[in-house]
């Protein structure tokens, strides 16, 4: 197994130092986890690129759920981020009925044109997993599948992960997976051993809950089991 990747969520400049220090090979750059995780400003986004020199991905979402409120709002902060520098970013829509609203994301994909995203946890929330990824393969930049397998979390969607990810390199199955939602460090051993090499985290990496900030200490000991683990199966 190559190198795994390691993410971690950012809410802020003070997040991301503490991130980068620790390990991290790449940021998720949220506002609003009471709401589940929002797109961050672009005032806050400057600050946060000025701050660190690894990848960010900045979420694309203006609601809690996976229905955008204003599709012209959020394209609009979507290419004013990209005229800041914003490369990378996280999306997913879903219609009411579960199904992937491509109409949405391509609409916000056009305003990114010729950047690297992740489809988000929609996945793990939609009526048919496999109808999604079967409708989003082939989309423009699409790299990455944020993932649990479960809208409950990774302790119920390991058996779906498992299927999943022996499924790699299939039509709709090409994007790495990306493991996150209540991921536990007890379960990236049995995660690298199914081959899965994409570890997010949040919560975890901070000492009291979404209203403390990232803790170095914590990230450092995340980037180090990840790599134990995974050279473990190497």
């Amino acid at each position: 197994m190559s190198r795994p990747i390691f993410e971690v969520i950012a809410t802020s400049a003070q997040d991301a130092v503490a991130a980068a220090a620790g390990g991290a090979d790449r940021l998720e750059l949220v506002t609003d986890m009471a709401a589940d995780g929002l797109t961050p400003n672009v005032e806050e986004f400057a600050r946060i690129r000025a701050a660190v020199h690894i990848p960010l991905r900045v979420m694309l979402r203006d609601r809690d759920g996976f229905q955008p409120r204003d599709l012209d709002q959020l394209s609009a902060t979507a290419e004013a981020l990209r005229a800041e520098g914003a490369e990378e970013f996280v999306l997913g829509f879903l219609t009411p009925e579960g199904a992937v609203d491509l109409d949405a994301v391509r609409t916000v994909l056009a305003a990114v044109p010729g950047c690297r995203w992740t489809f988000h946890r929609a996945l793990d929330n939609a009526a048919d997993r496999a109808a999604v990824r079967a409708a989003i393969d082939g989309l423009p930049g699409l790299d990455t599948i944020l993932t649990a397998g479960s809208a409950s979390g990774v302790a119920s969607g390991l058996d779906v992960l498992a299927v999943e990810a022996a499924r790699s390199g299939e039509p709709g199955y090409s994007p790495r997976i990306l493991v996150g939602g209540g991921l536990k460090a007890h379960q990236v051993a049995d995660l690298c051993a199914i081959g899965i090499d994409g570890f997010h985290v949040g919560g975890m990496v901070r000492t009291g809950g979404w209203d403390t900030p990232v803790d170095t200490g914590l990230v450092q000991q995340w980037r180090r089991l990840v790599d134990a683990e995974a050279h473990a199966v190497a």
